[in-house]
């Protein structure tokens, strides 16, 4: 009797979540007839803490071996043209005030074991976090918070698709004022970076952002947060903000394009990409935190 290791959870009208490990779920689907690449696979895998935490992470090298076994698999399931956005948090050695190089040697492995190109990096900063480690933030006072985390962009080559005119920004008041008077101090700059007559006079409808992503993540009441504390469902402790998903989604990928998150927790993912009108699949081996997901989707249809 064959064994399934995994199952299909519910569906929507754009996506489908499955229960069980991500590499169960995602060999099988590398087997199906109905195969389609993944255009953008965006995910915040358990960090690589050098200590175990409740919500499922591993630890030292053992990280680094399974996240080498992931990057083959990303590979074939990448289109020509997609790309990979992983969020990895910082870690510290155990019980001294040093950073960990973990998680750089995770972005290096996964690289290596994919033959990816690493497009650029991003950071995504949270003015909001509580202040840790608590032992040498609060405590002895010796070093500060950490308030941001990374999020590599990675594809099968230098070129994927990306449009920056998806994600502009709308331009501040003094850059409005400036392109309206069409006045602008051009020519050579002390950095002998060159500035033409027009190149602040035309309005793109917006500017263009940096790879600085800044959300709070405060929100205390959402349609998730709602529906697990009405059906007594567990919160996941590490919910990614919906506006750095919208990002990279709009950034990164078109309508009806496939989305894959392989670590969904609450499903921000899917539920950006249900918004945004594009196809996506998302993969959680816990299904307390599935169960809470379901709250997200309004038209969410258990299987």
């Amino acid at each position: 009797m064959e064994i399934v290791s995994y199952r299909k959870y519910y569906k929507t009208r754009f996506g489908e979540m499955y229960f069980g490990k991500c590499e169960d779920v995602l060999l099988d689907y590398l087997s199906r007839p109905d195969f389609k690449p993944i255009n953008l696979l965006f995910t915040s895998p358990p960090f690589p803490l050098n200590r175990a935490k409740r919500y499922g992470n591993m630890t030292g090298k053992d990280y680094l071996e399974w996240i080498g076994m992931l990057g083959p698999i990303f590979k074939r399931l990448l289109a020509t043209d997609g790309s990979i956005v992983f969020e990895l948090g910082n870690a510290w050695e155990p019980g001294v005030p040093a950073h960990s190089t973990l998680p750089i040697e995770a972005l290096l492995e996964l690289k290596k074991s994919g033959d990816f190109s690493l497009c650029q990096e991003f950071i995504y900063y949270n003015p909001a976090k509580l202040p840790s480690p608590i032992e040498w933030v609060n405590k002895r006072r010796i070093r500060v918070k950490d308030s941001f985390t990374r999020l590599w962009w990675l594809s099968n080559s230098p070129y994927p698709k990306a449009n920056n005119h998806n994600v502009k920004e709308e331009y501040s008041q003094q850059m409005k004022k400036l392109i309206k008077s069409g006045k602008y101090n051009s020519g050579k700059r002390p950095s002998e970076y060159v500035i033409g007559e027009s190149s602040f006079s035309k309005n793109n409808g917006g500017a263009i952002p940096s790879n600085v992503l800044i959300a709070s993540n405060t929100n205390s009441k959402d349609d998730y947060l709602r529906y697990c504390k009405d059906n007594e469902l567990e919160i996941h402790p590490a919910r990614m903000p919906k506006e750095i998903v919208g990002f990279f989604i709009k950034f990164l990928t078109d309508e009806n394009d496939l989305i894959l998150d392989p670590f969904a927790g609450s499903n921000t993912t899917g539920n950006e990409a249900e918004k945004l009108k594009r196809q996506w699949m998302s993969i959680e081996a816990s299904e307390n935190y599935i169960k809470g997901s379901i709250g997200r989707f309004q038209s969410a249809q258990l299987l």
